[in-house]
């Protein structure tokens, strides 16, 4: 046999895991995908259950729901202004406001002037069951629960549907509203006319005084100009002053010629008179008076001065000379005369264009007063008459129902429920349910603190899984029947065993465990089963291997395989026999010796600190492996002496049950003492706790596929 390990073990302890604190936060990673698809494969059948529960509850609820009715009544509104109305022509309102017209318009609908005579002939609030008793309620704004107005996109439709369980009171609802509606619009415009009319006809009677004030004043001013048109006075004035302006020109102008004629004739010139207008009487004097002198000339030559023919033709020269002289003073005075009636001509036309400039201009100053006086007489009168006609265009389009709005289709009974849809029900039950469904079970596996996989146990606790054990149904009697090829083995629990055995005891290579203790956060964990199938497991190896009872409190190794208890570890602390004088072969599994635990005692933790180290120290020098079975840590005093003492302790675990708080606790607890922890055993695992444990469903069917 090889020496006690307890010194090996103390220089061991340098290479332990960090210790790991209970109130250290576990690193958090990402969850992944997968992780949430084995959740919802994991959870599949109550998934499955609870959505079909959902659904079959929803069309059982559906079915025995009152079936409700729908009608709808489409009103057509047209922008356009109706024809055939007086003054009015057909016109189109802006298309910018659409939507706010049509929104208007479904307010207008849902409004208590158009749904109270539908109300009270139908009396839909009392179906509805809304309460219309007490002055306050039947005084209150009027709202239809069933009503609904709706615009289709991209028209000027509007939809106006009721809902009722009665589908001919539907469809009649439906067109009582829209009728309503229709009379609503009617009123309104026809209280709209006549309020315009009645306030048009009191401000005509002050037009009507404004406009006779205007003609009054009108007809004064014409009678003080003593005309009846002043513009027509005044285009005769302005023909005058062109004609007067015309003749004053040409006065000037005659002036001028008869001044430079009488200046040439005054200053003696025979020519300047000549060149007159009486030079033709001159003229031909002067033409006498040159044959006279030619005459006389000749005379003169012929005959002296005393010869009768000179004197004749000297008198003769005489004569006409003197009748030269005569004449050209008789020019020169009628010329003045004409110099005198040209100018006193030109004063008159000068005088009289004057006159008649001033009488224009005081005439068109006047003008400027008329014409404003007569702008606002026509404006008045004008004024007053498209008043006057506007009030009847009121009276008559008053009587004219507004064509715009009208319907288009009036609502017909129904022949199916809108309410209850079977089918739509069915989708959202099956939707909802299983939002619902996955997300509970979602919240559920997040919630969850146990310990289920050995991903989350390296994760959360920073602590290594050495192995896990399937569930199994009555493993002790398996046990007990024992052998390599026991029921045990056929459900992969005895591989599982032997997996574990080799994890711990092939893990390291410089040095084997020659003691192990197994204990488990508390009671129920199953680790004296599995102590008692590792150390079985350990025996069927041809290994000498001792099993102790460590639990003096409740103790069951010895119900595991059908040994008596009576005397065990209790007698052996006691110093009453010696532990080998105590053991007990187990025939079933050669090799495998058990210390029972024998009569318990409430002095427990007393009697395990008296000689426990001396006791493994001796059975390992004895024994391949000692197998200690200890309490549960948490709550009991002895496992921490029993964990200084060996040199590996496994910690069980039960999947799905144990809290990863407790556990994280236990690994504090052994990692203050010192004691080198060898891992954590997952028991009672199944394939449907974690994607980790897939291929315990393959166990069964690979060994019965070798059976056969």
């Amino acid at each position: 046999m090889n020496a006690p390990l307890s010194t090996p073990r103390l220089i061991e302890i340098e290479r332990f895991p960090p210790p790991y604190y209970a109130d250290d936060e576990p690193e958090e990673s990402k969850i992944p995908l997968s992780q949430y698809l084995w959740i919802l494969k994991r959870h599949r059948w109550r998934i499955l259950g609870f959505i079909a529960a959902a659904v079959i509850s929803t069309l059982i609820i559906s079915a025995r729901l009152t079936p409700i009715y729908e009608s709808t009544t489409t009103i057509d509104i047209d922008r356009q202004t109706p024809q055939g109305v007086v003054g009015q022509d057909a016109t189109r309102g802006a298309m910018n406001d659409a939507d706010q017209f049509l929104a208007t318009q479904i307010k207008l609908v849902q409004s208590d002037s158009v749904l109270r005579p539908v109300d009270q002939r139908f009396h839909l609030r009392e179906l509805e069951h809304q309460s219309t008793e007490g002055p306050r309620a039947e005084d209150a704004p009027v709202a239809l629960k069933q009503l609904k107005v709706a615009r289709p996109p991209n028209t000027y439709l509007l939809q106006i549907s009721y809902r009722s369980p009665d589908p001919q009171l539907a469809a009649d609802a439906a067109n009582a509203i829209a009728q309503s509606y229709l009379e609503h619009t009617y009123n309104i415009r026809l209280r709209s006319s006549a309020s315009l009319a009645a306030f048009m006809e009191k401000q005509l009677d002050e037009l009507k005084a404004k406009m006779e004030r205007s003609s009054q004043a009108l007809a004064g001013f014409e009678r003080e100009l003593n005309v009846i048109n002043p513009e027509e006075k005044t285009n005769i004035l302005s023909s005058r002053l062109v004609q007067l302006n015309v003749e004053y020109t040409n006065a000037q102008a005659d002036h001028l010629k008869k001044q430079a004629a009488y200046d040439s004739v005054r200053g003696g010139s025979i020519e300047a008179a000549l060149a007159a207008s009486e030079g033709e009487t001159l003229r031909k004097l002067s033409e006498h008076l040159n044959d006279a002198r030619e005459h006389f000339a000749d005379i003169q030559t012929h005959y002296g001065a005393n010869h009768p023919e000179y004197r004749r033709a000297l008198a003769r020269l005489n004569q006409v000379e003197a009748s030269i002289d005569s004449t050209r003073k008789e020019i020169v005075q009628r010329m003045a005369i004409e110099l005198q009636e040209s100018e006193a001509h030109e004063a008159m036309v000068s005088q009289a264009l004057a006159d008649a400039k001033a009488e224009f201009d005081h005439l068109n100053a006047r003008s400027y007063q008329y014409q404003a006086l007569k702008r606002e007489a026509e404006a008045d009168k004008n004024l007053y008459e498209e008043l006057i006609r506007k009030i009847k265009e009121a009276g008559i389009n008053a009587g004219f129902e507004n064509s715009a709005i009208r319907i288009a289709d009036p609502a017909r009974p129904a022949l199916k429920p809108v309410f209850p849809s079977l089918s739509l029900n069915a989708m959202l039950a099956f939707l909802f349910s299983a939002l619902l469904a996955v997300g509970a079970a979602v919240v559920s596996d997040l919630l969850d603190k146990t310990i289920r996989d050995p991903e989350q146990v390296a994760r959360t606790l920073r602590a290594e899984v050495i192995g896990t054990l399937p569930l199994m149904k009555n493993r002790a009697a398996a046990l007990v029947e024992g052998g390599a090829h026991s029921e045990r083995d056929l459900s992969g629990f005895g591989e599982s065993v032997r997996t574990l055995r080799n994890s711990i005891l092939l893990a390291s290579f410089d040095r084997r465990y020659r003691s192990l203790l197994v204990t488990s956060a508390a009671p129920g964990e199953g680790k004296t089963t599995t102590a008692a199938n590792l150390a079985a497991a350990h025996a069927e190896q041809g290994k000498s291997t001792l099993l102790i009872d460590g639990d003096l409190r409740r103790p069951s190794v010895h119900r595991n395989f059908n040994v008596p208890s009576v005397v065990g570890l209790s007698n052996v602390l006691l110093r009453e026999i010696g532990w080998r004088d105590a053991l007990i072969q187990v025939d079933s599994v050669p090799g495998l010796q058990i210390l029972p635990a024998g009569p318990p005692s409430r002095r427990a933790s007393d009697l395990v600190g008296r000689g426990m180290v001396e006791l493994l120290e001796e059975a390992a020098a004895d024994f391949d492996l000692v197998m200690l079975d200890a309490p549960p840590l948490l709550g009991f005093a002895e496992p921490l002496q029993m964990a200084t003492a060996v040199d590996g302790v496994v910690v069980v675990a039960r999947a799905g049950q144990t809290s990863r708080k407790a556990v994280a606790t236990v690994l504090a607890t052994l990692n203050r003492l010192r004691a080198r922890v060898v891992g954590v055993v997952l028991n009672e695992v199944h394939k449907e706790m974690s994607e980790s444990y897939y291929y315990y469903g393959y166990y069964r069917s690979y060994y019965r596929a070798e059976a056969k």
